[in-house]
């Protein structure tokens, strides 16, 4: 008999630790499926991350060009040298939350223009000018002011194959050009 009653103590043990798992199995798949479900949002505290843009704002803080900036995106403003109205450009991009100047393209050495030692390397562009390229300079606090400059002189920015001018919205006037990457970030102006 005490055979028995061991025998039926050991079945007992094993269906008991045979339902245990059973349970937790389950328990688990609930649990990966409402997380999968959610996307995760709940088993976070920390807010959702905005997404990264180029943002253009005038003095009072208005938007006036919003362009979506992922990871490694890159864009060029552009324009018309006010003296001998070649085209020259200084192309930017978002690396790693920052903004950084890449290259830029100048056609001759007009006014203000040139390669400055140490700062990037000068290479032909194959039609009389050059490029500054590696100057991977990031621009402080993701953001630099520029007087707009008129019809003539036509400030655009470049981005994906699309041309925005800022010079027909806010010619002759103050903007903020900056990538925003974060929630903090918003509606910042330079005075």
């Amino acid at each position: 008999m005490a055979e028995r009653s061991t025998h039926r103590g050991a079945f007992n043990k094993g269906a008991m630790s045979r339902l245990a798992v059973f349970s937790l199995l389950v328990a688990g798949a609930l649990w990966t499926s409402a997380l999968l479900n959610s996307g995760g949002a709940w088993a976070s505290t920390a807010p959702p991350k905005a997404e990264a843009a180029l943002v253009v704002r005038n003095t009072q803080g208005d938007t006036l060009v919003s362009i979506p900036m992922p990871e490694g995106a890159t864009w060029c403003l552009e324009w018309n040298h006010s003296v001998t109205s070649i085209r020259v450009q200084d192309c930017y991009r978002h690396d790693a939350g920052r903004m950084v100047l890449e290259r830029s393209h100048q056609p001759d050495f007009a006014a203000g223009l040139g390669h400055v030692l140490g700062r990037g390397r000068q290479v032909s562009d194959g039609a009389g000018g050059y490029w500054i390229e590696d100057i991977n300079e990031p621009v402080p606090g993701n953001r630099y002011r520029l007087r707009v400059g008129s019809l003539a002189v036509d400030h655009r920015l470049l981005h994906e194959g699309r041309r925005i001018s800022l010079s027909e919205q806010a010619a002759d006037q103050a903007v903020t050009i900056q990538l925003q990457t974060g929630q903090l970030e918003t509606n910042q102006v330079d005075p």
